[in-house]
């Protein structure tokens, strides 16, 4: 190797030392540069997620404020008392008897997460359909924070009667933020033409069963002597209603004949035996475990126990075993 080789081969290696230098030293000084950046967008993203959290909090505060404006109170046994009342005012607006109708309380239930407790109304009644439909036209409209469920509708005993049945439920948030008091007012009334769409549902009686056409009368024959009635059986009696309101239970029962209803309490005579209670527990129908019956009033006959559901007629009374009893009716 000449000496212009060698000169060639140092200037070559001396600037790869260099540029090595060079790249070492630009590593070692601009690694704090980028551990300083990496943390600045990490402090970036979590300051937007904690303007992101924040105004989620904003949002769903005046959400929870707006919910307090609409509930009944903020104490569990005042929103009962005031659901009820206006459940009791409801029902006589939309021109229903209020004796007609039982209401039992629902809840407390603590919702998850923390924030609200669930109450409300088990209801059931019946009535003659237009003023059934005002009533769920009135519930539905009303301004309360509120929810209706399990809501069936189905004939009554009598043509353009229907029997009613649904749960009443509201929230009481807890705990409660401060918000103004507010006179809570629903903007449609019975008279509005909202209400009149549904008078479709009213004028056809679209819940009445087909009643079949009766046959034409006979002609005229030799005639024969009259014979007197005989006495209407068990079968022409049907249980139409097990009302509770302030702790005082009643039995109304139609006679189908004469379109009458005659009403018992705990105590009176009732089927060869007496009454004892109203039950309101949900329990399978007798002839149709798939179905639940939610109230019948159980008599005494002798030693025994009968029971007749709510809708059923007298002679479909069914002798109650040992293990179907009340509790308070077991011990006995």
């Amino acid at each position: 190797m000449n000496p212009r080789e060698k000169t060639l081969l140092f200037a070559v290696a001396g600037l790869a030392g260099l540029l090595l230098v060079v790249f070492g030293l630009r590593f070692f000084l601009l690694k704090p540069v980028r551990v300083i950046d990496k943390q600045i967008a990490d402090l970036r993203g979590k300051l937007e997620k904690i303007k992101a959290e924040r105004r989620a909090y904003f949002v769903a505060e005046d959400l929870v404020k707006e919910f307090t404006r609409h509930s009944f109170s903020d104490e569990v046994d005042q929103a009962s008392a005031k659901s009820g009342e206006m459940l009791t005012q409801q029902i006589l607006q939309s021109g229903l008897k209020e004796s007609d109708f039982t209401r039992l309380p629902v809840g407390p239930t603590r919702l998850r997460p923390r924030g609200a407790n669930e109450i409300g109304w088990g209801v059931q009644g019946d009535g003659p359909l237009r003023s059934v439909v005002n009533l769920l036209f009135l519930l539905q409209e009303s301004p309360h924070l509120h929810r209706l469920e399990n809501l069936a509708v189905s004939p009554g005993d009598a043509p353009g009667q229907v029997k009613v049945r649904f749960r009443y439920l509201t929230l009481v948030i807890d705990p409660a933020p401060v918000v103004p008091p507010t006179n809570l007012v629903a903007r449609i009334a019975l008279d509005s033409p909202e209400r009149r769409v549904l008078d479709a549902i009213v004028s056809r009686d679209i819940l009445r069963p087909y009643i079949k056409r009766p046959p034409p009368p006979p002609g005229p024959g030799p005639s024969s002597p009259a014979t007197p009635g005989a006495a209407p059986g068990p079968e022409n009696f049907r249980i139409v209603d097990l009302s509770e309101w302030q702790g005082q239970t009643e039995v109304a029962v139609l006679d189908k004949t004469s379109q009458k209803v005659a009403r018992y309490r705990v105590g009176d005579p009732f089927l060869g035996g007496v009454i004892v209670m109203v039950d309101y527990r949900a329990l399978p129908a007798p002839d149709k475990p798939g179905l639940m019956s939610n109230s019948r009033v159980i008599v005494k006959i002798g030693s025994e126990y009968w029971a007749v559901e709510r809708g059923r007629t007298l002679a479909e009374k069914y002798k109650l075993a040992p293990e179907q009893l009340p509790e308070n009716l077991s011990r006995l």
